[in-house]
């Protein structure tokens, strides 16, 4: 597993979360994730077992291509052809036709990929959002299908296991057909690799494995070294 970007043929999307202030309806497209706690599967020996979630609104299915197309026609910076190569690398939205043209690569409810952090979190903004931290992430991925508590559920074991032995299909299927997890929350495994707001504080903290600062096991060779399960 690549760290960091992640290696170029794999793909993203985003997802994205607010803060929830009492208790209010939940937002249209959202689901509510009650608080909990996360514990990291890889830590430093600085990071601490669990680390305490607030409980926060997710979107209940990941961006879309027709969602995305409306932020670039908003939001001309952030089209193909003008978007800073400082902000996006030369595959961002590559499988889309054109500038504002989806294509048969990129059907309108399938989930946007190819977009850099930068892209996925101006368009988070864009809608009053923003991208879920790793710790809300991981607490909402580890549900399984029935219950909060995923770890021991088999046909999810099973399912993630058949997603990583295959490759991901050219034409990715509409979001709104990924299984539902117990919150109902779509697509959070088995149909794309997702952004966080601070993915790059995730694993390292400088720029180099000889940065004396750094623990060299979380690197992306040695990833599963510091793997509290590697199971």
């Amino acid at each position: 597993m690549n760290c960091g970007l992640r290696f170029p043929w794999l793909v993203f999307a985003l997802l994205s979360s607010v803060a929830v202030a009492g208790t209010p309806p939940t937002p249209a497209g959202m689901a509510l994730i009650p608080s909990g706690k996360y514990q990291p599967v890889i830590r430093a020996a600085q990071t601490p077992e669990s680390v305490s979630v607030p409980a926060f609104y997710l979107d209940i299915q990941p961006v879309t291509n027709r969602e995305f197309l409306a932020f670039v026609q908003a939001n001309p910076k952030w089209r193909r052809s003008a978007v800073s190569r400082l902000f996006a690398d030369s595959s961002y939205l590559a499988n889309w036709a054109g500038e504002l043209d989806l294509g048969p690569q990129a059907p309108p409810d399938s989930p946007v990929v190819q977009v850099s952090w930068f892209a996925a979190r101006a368009y988070a903004h864009w809608t009053g959002k923003r991208l879920p931290t790793t710790a809300e992430w991981e607490l909402a991925a580890s549900a399984g299908y029935t219950r909060a508590d995923g770890q021991n559920d088999p046909q999810l074991n099973r399912d993630l296991y058949a997603w990583l032995s295959r490759p991901s299909p050219a034409v990715l299927p509409a979001a709104a057909t990924a299984k539902p997890n117990f919150y109902g929350v779509r697509g959070l495994h088995g149909l794309i690799w997702e952004w966080v707001e601070d993915f790059n504080t995730a694993m390292v903290t400088g720029d180099t494995r000889g940065d004396s600062g750094l623990d060299p096991n979380l690197f992306c060779g040695a990833g599963s070294i510091g793997s509290k399960d590697p199971g």
